[in-house]
């Protein structure tokens, strides 16, 4: 099986287990709206008095009718001051936040697959360079042995050379485990159930330009961040709570209809209660709601500078690793070349010591090695405020 990035981050959005189990948490708060949409139950009562269950010969229908009493009744307590509208508006206004934190969470899981796909690029990158220099060596080593066999240099060189060969095999071998463990990472992320143990991925490193400003990308993150939107969210559902707090603080009124039969004569009684807010008034809840926006309203405020620094920082780190790849590419990689490909052929030809090809071999390898951490560096410095902008692309 093999994918890419785009299918990395599909996958991951829909198998990740952590992120399934907070989609859950929108179920969830969609329960509780439609709890705080129920209006109260009616309630029915019933009563049979004065039945003679001890004198068994007075259990008839005529000792029921005149003597005995049975009462039937139903109540009912109607919500007043718009209680069911506000707990109404309160379950939505949170169901908005919830739905906001789990796009946030989303956002974060995207980041997290780029960065581990970013990492599988560069090992595998990593890999093909180690198995390609491993070969150019074994190539270079059978000159040597050629070379000794021609008396051109001594065995002390060939042993060198036959050494130096340990650490293109060492290289090999540890970016083959280091693939292995960037894959393993990125299956794990996306959630082992959705790929299969052997698995590999579609993409290589490359480099792409920053074009946009970061005023641009501030205002955009300002507007586009989840996590931001939840934070302005909850002020407005701490004010559905305050509403629903001074809802609260209204008596409910309830009604009771009753029928009463005794000594053979019905009777219909009608009855209506509510509380007297004289002491209990709420104030508690009130006043704790209302602290409570004032606290929703600085953290918003808080969120809203740690988006601000974020870019900043994500912008500076892109910019800053976007111009040492500019600087691997404006020359160094081919002088890197070009000094080994001049000292291979000086050293094939015996103008050249030993020592001087390999100090060309390790200053290439080093060279190119470092110019792919710094590719894979700005590919995950992109991803990153990609995801603090809060967009898709730049």
């Amino acid at each position: 099986m093999r994918i890419d990035l785009r299918q990395a981050i599909h996958l991951a959005l829909a198998h990740n287990h952590t992120l399934r189990a907070e989609r859950t948490l929108i179920v969830q708060s969609q329960a509780n709206q439609l709890s705080a949409s129920l209006r109260p139950n009616p309630v029915f009562d019933t009563d049979a008095l004065f039945l003679p269950v001890f004198n068994p010969s007075r259990l008839n229908a005529d000792n029921f009718s005149v003597n005995g009493e049975f009462d039937a009744g139903a109540s009912y307590t109607w919500e007043l001051g718009g209680k069911r509208q506000a707990r109404m508006r309160a379950a939505d206004e949170q169901t908005g936040v919830t739905i906001q934190q789990v796009h946030n969470d989303a956002r974060r899981l995207t980041y997290g697959v780029k960065r581990r796909f970013i990492q599988v690029l560069l090992a595998e990158s990593n890999l093909r360079f180690a198995r390609r220099e491993l070969s150019s060596f074994q190539s270079s080593l059978k000159i040597s042995q050629e070379q000794y066999k021609a008396g051109s240099i001594s065995h002390g060189d060939l042993l060198k050379t036959q050494l130096q060969l340990l650490t293109f095999q060492t290289d090999a071998i540890g970016a083959q485990v280091a693939l292995k463990r960037a894959l393993f990472s990125l299956r794990r992320e996306i959630g082992f159930g959705a790929l299969p143990a052997q698995y590999a991925v579609i993409g290589r490193l490359r480099y792409q330009p920053l074009r946009r400003g970061v005023t641009g990308l501030e205002a955009e993150a300002l507007r586009r961040r989840p996590d931001l939107i939840a934070a302005r969210r909850e002020i407005t559902a701490q004010g559905g709570q305050l509403h629903l707090a001074r809802a609260n603080a209204v008596p409910n009124l309830t009604t009771t209809l009753d029928y009463t039969h005794i000594y053979g004569i019905g009777n219909l009684s009608a009855y209506a209660t509510i509380g007297i807010p004289i002491f209990d008034r709420n104030q508690g809840n009130i006043a704790l709601t209302q602290a409570r926006i004032r606290e929703a309203r600085q953290f918003a405020q808080a969120v809203a500078e740690q988006v601000v620094t974020s870019v900043r920082g994500s912008y500076a780190q892109l910019r800053s690793n976007n111009g040492i790849v500019r600087l691997y590419r404006s020359g160094y990689l081919q002088k890197a070349r070009q000094s080994l490909v001049i000292a291979q052929y000086a050293y094939v030809r015996g103008a050249a010591s030993l020592l001087d090809f390999l100090d060309a071999e390790r200053s290439y390898r080093t060279v190119e090695l470092n110019y792919r951490q710094a590719l894979a560096a700005a590919m995950v410095a992109r991803a990153r405020l990609v995801e603090t902008v809060g967009t898709q692309h730049l």
